[in-house]
């Protein structure tokens, strides 16, 4: 009986033990689990960080394995280090602290984004946010252009009948409105909000932020469009004659003066990556210039009629044009070649920070946005009042907002998504104070880049010249080298030779023969390039056709 006690005692220990070994089993394997998930998303986040880090690496490092010099040795890698460490700093920062990213409009189903309406946005989003959309009704004034400052905290709008004014877009207050009383085509805001330009009537006056008159510009005459390049401080202009120039505000200094010779122009964009100021033509061409050249670096026929609207994307690879030909063609600027033809008019467009498009026409303005491989498509839809036409379209930096300046005032709509969210305050401050303004201001002068340094690759700046092609030699370099070949035979010593080799008559016409031979070579490359010539001479002669052959001069018979 006792065995049987101790049997019937054990089974429900072993039951016990096989199910504790079941869960250990799991528990051994679970944890195995989280171990290899927390290894990937480890190795993952390293990946990342690898990745960001390698956008702010000044370069590949430098090799140090061949330097000899020990004390230069241990500083370019104390230099290196530091570089490193700063760059990975960079990257943690980027990650954990610029968390917040654009968000989008999403639609559900089989809703479609461009359905939504400007007034169903505004009464869904915060109250700070829905003040940004207003309506500035000012029909006997209009129609209305504006410019926005760097860090988009102003707006300057100006109607074509005389009004100019300056409103702070957080606080909705007026800075200064005023009236010159005549007719004005553009405005453009300097480096700061203190001073901005007016394209008038007859010339182009630059006024302070209480309306004051400062400068008239009258050697750029009847100015069209107006564009400030920031890190130039150059002005450019493009007048009613074609003229393009380039005027320095910091010097007064007039840098350059171009004729365009393609006639009236009125459609001119300054890419944001190179500076380089685009032109839209009549004929159909867009063309490409910058402060030191008086030709044109690009001249790219574009379109099959006149030039409506130009606009380049913030990566500055890539640009759209609008033709009177009834085109939107986007362009890479890489290649110079045409990515993407849409068949639609468009009178104004404008590319957000973030790559949205906003193409306006007529009454009806469009936001389209990138769906991979530079594929636009509709994202956003606005029809303002019916009978306004929309004359510009400007997007609001660091903000969600599109500017739209029609026949009858100014509008602003909601484009979630179209702003840049996280801004670095060394470049533009929204929020700046007035000693941040004046600081940086300094900062922006001292660090002026020269009008040289415009070019459509930018980055070639700081790189190595490459090295020239050998040059050929002068006709003065050849006779010397030839000399020089004479001499070196003339004085090298004469072997001994046995008797009766050594006659005079023979070591003389040895020498002859060893001279011609130091000669040869620069006489056939003389005969070369005698024959080149004549045979360039003959290819250049006009070939006259058959009807005027016998009014020819006819050369002199050789008796």
């Amino acid at each position: 009986m006792g065995k049987v006690v101790e049997e019937e005692d054990t089974k429900p220990q072993q039951a016990i033990r096989s199910i504790d070994k079941e869960l250990m089993d799991d528990l051994d394997t679970l944890y195995k689990k989280t171990d290899e998930l927390d290894l990937k998303r480890e190795l993952d986040l390293k990946h990342e960080l690898d990745l960001k880090q390698k956008k702010y690496q000044r370069g590949d490092g430098a090799k140090l394995e061949g330097l000899k010099d020990k004390k230069l040795r241990g500083q370019l890698a104390a230099r290196e280090e530091l570089i490193g460490q700063s760059a990975n700093v960079a990257a943690k920062a980027e990650k954990w602290l610029n968390s917040v990213n654009t968000g989008y409009l999403e639609a559900e189903g089989i809703e479609k984004t461009w359905n939504y309406k400007n007034q169903d946005i505004v009464r869904s989003v915060d109250m700070l946010s829905s003040k940004k959309a207003i309506d500035l009704v000012l029909p006997e004034l209009g129609p209305y252009t504006m410019d926005y400052t760097a860090n988009g905290r102003y707006m300057a709008m100006a109607g074509r009948k005389g009004h100019l004014a300056i409103i702070d877009t957080q606080t909705l207050k007026q800075i200064k409105e005023f009236q010159v009383r005549e007719t004005v085509r553009d405005v453009a805001f300097f480096h700061n909000e203190l001073y901005f330009a007016a394209a008038q009537k007859k010339y182009t006056y630059i006024y302070n932020n209480h309306g004051i008159e400062l400068h008239c510009l009258k050697e750029h005459g009847a100015v069209q469009k107006l564009q400030f390049m920031r890190n130039h401080f150059l002005l450019a202009t493009i007048n009613k004659f074609g003229q393009l120039r380039y005027q320095d505000v910091t010097t007064g200094f007039m840098v350059s003066n171009f004729r365009t010779g393609l006639g009236r122009c009125d459609v001119m964009q300054v890419n944001p990556f190179n500076a380089v100021v685009g032109l839209g033509h009549s004929c159909g061409k867009v063309t490409m210039w910058k402060p030191t050249s008086a030709v044109p670096l690009v001249k790219m026929q574009c379109h099959h009629g006149p030039i409506s609207a130009i606009a380049h994307h913030p990566g500055g690879n890539l640009m759209a044009t609008a033709g009177l030909d009834g085109k939107i063609k986007l362009w890479d600027l890489r290649k110079f070649e045409v990515l993407k033809t849409y068949y639609r008019h468009a009178k104004t467009l404008d590319f957000s920070q973030n790559g949205l498009l906003a193409i306006g026409n007529g009454s009806r303005v469009q936001i389209w946005k990138d769906n991979g491989d530079q594929d636009y498509g509709r994202y956003m839809n606005h029809d303002i009042a019916k009978g306004y036409q929309v004359g510009e379209a400007k997007f609001q930096p660091y903000e969600d907002v599109l500017c739209l300046g029609h026949t009858m005032g100014i509008s602003t709509i909601l484009v979630p998504g179209s702003g840049e969210a996280n801004f670095d305050t060394y470049v533009a401050n929204p929020f700046e104070t007035k000693k941040q303004r004046r600081e940086k201001e300094i900062k922006s002068l001292l660090d002026k880049l020269p009008p040289e340094t415009v070019m459509l690759n930018p980055t070639k700046i700081g790189t190595l010249k490459p090295a020239r092609k050998k040059e050929k030699p002068s006709q003065k370099e050849l006779e010397a080298e030839k000399e020089d070949a004479v001499v070196a035979v003339k004085l090298a010593p004469r072997k001994k030779k046995t008797k009766g080799r050594s006659k005079p008559s023979k070591i003389e016409s040895k020498k002859q023969e060893s001279i011609m031979k130091a000669k040869r070579p620069y006489l056939d490359q003389q005969m070369k390039e005698e024959e080149s010539r004549k045979k360039l001479k003959v290819s250049e002669e006009v070939q006259l056709p058959k009807a005027l052959a016998r009014f020819a001069r006819k050369k002199a018979a050789v008796s």
